[in-house]
């Protein structure tokens, strides 16, 4: 039987239907919107694993392109491996959802939301968070949701709920935010330079949305609803646990409270071993095993969390608002165009920038349309930075990372029109110990600025934590500035902001309770602020401005406009003349359709020598002008002198000197550069040309002298017949 829901956003129905498509599933939702629509599928496996210590879910996000009316491009005309919006997407699914499964359920868990209409009005993200919780909260899955997700913009000033693409492009804020009807668990988006107040009331009009969109997700429940499976419960118990529990605690505080990240890890390592020795024999069951570790696991988190919120101390030594020590440096790297080296605490980065042409920008081709980024971030975290032994590669999680990096700075990095490089940005996590993609923020900035990127202001990022004593109102609770890992993994909160001295740019929040409070946002935000405006502080003063040379090693780059109507001109027949500019000159030459030109040089020679011969074709020769002119040609009458790419003059005799001249060669020859002024264009096109030499030393020209111009003279015949020849 189909079950369907209704719920109006936006003046658009949003419908949430199920018992009509994938029946087979554990639970299945058609989810649709205006033009769009997603089929969200959840499916759990028949066996399950008894003591379970984290929850095995999987999301997969994918769009098709027949959703959208077309067909992949490429050789293979099949959808491939995920794209990166595909994997963001997963990651908005998945981060928000997976806290709210229980470990004790001990089965693996897929969701596969699919796009299979897109209307290229709306997006479909949204869509699909809604549809997957949905899913999951109909099954037979435990589940302690439902999820509900929206996308908040301010447009001309005002906060809009589920803005379309034209309205996004057109906003001055972008977020997503999902949560349950508690509280508010998973924010990711950016701005410019926004406030921490209109974060604040976005997050808030954004969690009432959230509340209508997860009572109609228990409607859709009530009607469809399936029994949940039972929870695997762990049959045995600990042997000795208290007097275990009595002789790991001590030790587990001394370890936890030793300075340096190694140090520290090799101390709490070494008391798991001592105990682990003491009850050898105990541990032998493999049962008994895994519950000591779920005992000691829960022991670290409370050693943790209680001396932050009775004494404010942190695992460094620090106190809940102080940043670990920054260092900045530039330039490591002599060859590249732009480098820096950015070090906070045992967390460093290493960022380099790469400028390149318009035929290095990012194309992409996905359901949404086609369309090109001139700025690139590339996020990589090889396992040594945490010294660990591990694969190599791209995952979900330098992806995701390398997106929020690139969001904080995307604000600052100038337009095309302004600076008409493609500039890549790629971050090395060296070492890592809390907030490498704020570190990566931190050294993007230094490495353009480095590089000569006009950044429009510098942007510095850093990464929040929140301790709670409990989930009730007026439970004790600190927020800590500059989170370390062991912060992170046990605390309940990370929340990354980056901005300017001005205002936020980017943010992405996760939190691992019910929600937090308004107040405790406010809170954070100002901490994160203070924070932020400190760090800005020391990357000033290792650089505040861009440098003003661009690297000789990077292309030099000039642009230009023309008239939309030479553009043809300039192009050629079968593109014949810009090629010809192309390999004359070494360049590169792109058009676009409003006039304006790039030209692409590996020296500024080149570049400027190309845009002189596209200048020749496309500007017409102006009377009274003057002109540096080659000598081309010479004859007994006079000298053809070429003053721009293709368009040449004839300098009469007449015109070489104020005094008689008996041959051309004696003033000039071939080859000569010299300054001439075109003194009219004829009936049938001709230039008539001076050589300026022709003035006198008072500074009037043979035109002014009261001596009659020697132009009045008529050209002979055999000067007629090579004139109109040329």
């Amino acid at each position: 039987m189909t079950h369907k829901v209704t719920f109006q956003i936006a003046g658009e129905d949003l419908v949430l239907e199920t018992g009509r498509l994938a029946r087979q599933a554990n639970g299945a939702v058609f989810a649709t919107y205006a033009g769009s629509a997603v089929l969200a599928t959840v499916c759990a496996s028949a066996d399950s694993v008894e003591g379970l210590d984290y929850v095995p879910v999987t999301v997969d996000y994918n769009e098709k392109y027949y959703a959208a009316g077309k067909i992949p491009g490429g050789f293979i005309k099949r959808e491939g491996r995920p794209k990166d919006k595909e994997i963001l997407v997963s990651r908005l699914i998945d981060r928000p959802m997976r806290p709210l499964f229980e470990k004790s359920f001990g089965r693996e868990i897929q969701i596969i939301p699919t796009t299979v209409s897109a209307d290229q009005v709306n997006p479909q993200d949204i869509l699909a968070i809604i549809a997957s919780s949905a899913a999951v909260h109909i099954s037979d899955i435990p589940f302690n949701g439902p999820v509900g997700g929206v996308r908040v913009c301010r447009v001309n000033g005002e906060l809009i709920i589920n803005p379309t693409y034209e309205q996004i492009e057109k906003s001055s804020l972008e977020i997503v935010v999902a949560g349950t009807e508690e509280g508010i668990t998973m924010v990711e988006g950016g701005g410019d330079e926004v406030s921490e107040e209109t974060v604040i009331e976005a997050l808030e009009k954004a969690h009432a949305m959230i509340k209508e969109l997860c009572k109609l997700q228990e409607k859709l429940r009530e009607l469809a609803g399936k029994p949940k499976l039972p929870l695997t419960k762990i049959s045995y118990s600990l042997d000795n646990e208290e007097s275990i529990r009595n002789a790991l605690l001590p030790k587990l505080e001394a370890a936890c409270y030793i300075k340096g990240k190694h140090e520290r890890r090799d101390a709490i390592h070494k008391a798991r071993l001592d105990i682990a020795s003491q009850y050898k024999t105990q541990f032998e069951d493999e049962k008994q095993k895994k519950l000591f570790d779920v005992l000691f696991e829960d022991i670290h988190y409370d050693v943790l969390r209680s001396l932050i919120l009775d004494k404010g101390l942190r695992v460094d030594g620090r106190g809940v608002e102080d940043i670990r020590e920054i260092n900045c440096e530039i330039g490591l790297l002599k060859r590249t165009h732009g480098s820096a080296l950015f070090t906070r605490g045992e967390t460093q980065a290493l960022v380099v920038t790469t400028l390149g042409t318009v035929f290095d920008e990012q194309v992409y081709d996905d359901i949404d349309g086609d369309k090109r980024e001139h700025f690139i971030l590339h996020y990589n975290f090889p396992p040594y930075s945490v010294g660990e032994v591990g694969r190599t590669g791209t995952g979900r999680r330098e992806i995701g990372h390398g997106n929020l990096a690139r969001r904080s700075l995307e604000a600052m990095v100038p337009s095309k029109e302004v600076f008409p490089y493609t500039i890549r940005v790629v971050s090395e996590t060296l070492e890592s110990n809390g907030s490498s993609s704020m570190a990566s923020v931190c050294g993007g900035t230094l490495a353009m600025l480095h590089a000569g990127v006009p950044m429009k202001k510098a942007v510095a990022g850093i990464a929040m934590g929140l301790i709670t004593e409990s989930n009730d109102p007026g439970a004790r609770y600190a927020v800590l500035s500059d989170i370390l890992g062991d912060e992170d993994h046990l605390g309940d909160m990370d929340f990354k902001v980056a901005g300017t001295s001005d205002g936020i740019t980017g943010f992405q929040m996760d939190i691992k309770i019910a929600g937090v409070n308004p107040e405790i946002m406010r809170k954070a935000l100002d901490q994160a602020k203070r924070g932020r405006l400190h760090i800005l502080s020391i990357m000033n003063s290792t650089i505040s401005k861009p440098v003003e040379e661009i690297s000789e090693f990077a292309p030099k780059i000039l642009s230009l406009r023309i008239d939309i109507d030479k553009i043809g001109a300039l192009i050629g027949p079968g593109g014949k003349n810009i090629k010809a500019i192309c390999e004359q000159y070494s360049v590169k030459i792109n058009t676009e359709d409003d006039g304006t030109v790039t030209i692409f040089g590996k020296t500024s020679k080149d570049a400027e020598d190309a845009k002189a011969a596209v200048l020749g074709i496309v500007l017409d020769p102006e009377v009274g002008k003057v002109y540096d002119g080659t000598v081309k040609r010479i004859m007994d009458f006079g000298a053809f002198v070429e003053i721009l790419p293709g368009k040449e003059g004839l300098v009469h005799i007449s015109k070489l000197s104020r005094q008689r001249v008996a041959q051309v060669i004696d003033v000039i020859k071939e080859g000569d550069k010299i300054p001439v002024k075109l003194l009219e264009i004829d009936k049938m096109g001709r230039l008539n040309l001076s050589y300026i030499d022709a003035i006198d030393p008072g500074g009037s020209s043979e035109e002014e002298s009261t001596r009659p111009p020697r132009s009045e003279r008529s050209f002979g015949r055999s000067d007629r017949r090579d004139s109109r020849r040329h």
